[in-house]
């Protein structure tokens, strides 16, 4: 090996080699990978329990006791319900009011679907146009059924149509199914599906009438 010396002639030892550095492919690269990783996976826990939060006080607000969003069946118009060899002929008229009482919420009707039973079978299917309701509103739906349908009734339930026949008063259920979204503001929600019952309803054959007991639904989710 060669020695070093000074212009002078002196000598300084050998030459003193570089150092040398080592390093491990990968390991910073993986690290910030992690770390990345990590951070967005906590973005999308935050972003999720948001929306979570958000959820539950819209529903707090609208379906709270005091500002519950009520549908109620106001008038019922029935002028056939006639059932002959397994078919179920019926002309039937529901008027359903929907008042929302809140003060800062909308709610879109994205789409609303009547359907009518009776002994627990669907007898008629509809679609109804979608609309908005504004706060503080009263909404009336106009829900009209006419046709026939093929209904097999049996044993009690041909005891109860033949009851009912001979008194006039039909027991029939109102079933909404609704998709929805509310408005708090800027903000709209994802979209709802409840369902809206009223199964409290007995409708005279001719004439026009209050319905049921108190004509009023319940909701489910």
């Amino acid at each position: 090996m060669a020695e070093k010396q000074g212009l002078n002639g002196a000598y300084y030892g050998p030459a003193i080699p570089p150092p040398r550095h080592y390093h491990r492919p990968g390991r910073g690269s993986s690290c910030c990978g992690c770390c990345c990783l990590v951070t967005f996976l906590l973005k999308v826990i935050f972003t999720v329990l948001a929306l979570v939060g958000l959820f539950l006080l819209v529903v707090w607000l609208i379906f709270r006791p005091i500002n519950k969003v009520k549908f109620h069946v106001t008038d019922v118009a029935l002028t056939e319900f006639n059932h002959t060899n397994n078919m179920l002929r019926y002309n039937l008229t529901f008027n359903v009011n929907i008042r929302n009482p809140n003060k800062k919420i909308g709610i879109y009707y994205d789409r609303i679907e009547a359907k009518a039973f009776y002994e627990g079978q669907r007898f008629v299917y509809q679609s109804l146009t979608p609309f908005y309701q504004g706060h503080k509103n009263t909404t009336v739906l106009n829900v009209v059924f006419n046709g026939q349908q093929p209904v097999t009734l049996q044993g009690q339930e041909l005891t109860q149509f033949n009851s009912e026949k001979a008194s006039g008063l039909y027991s029939i259920t109102l079933e909404l199914s609704l998709r929805v979204r509310f408005k708090l503001g800027k903000v709209k929600t994802t979209r709802f599906k409840p369902k809206i019952e009223c199964d409290d309803l007995k409708i005279p054959l001719i004439g026009l009438s209050a319905a049921g007991s108190s004509g009023k639904c319940d909701i489910k989710f």
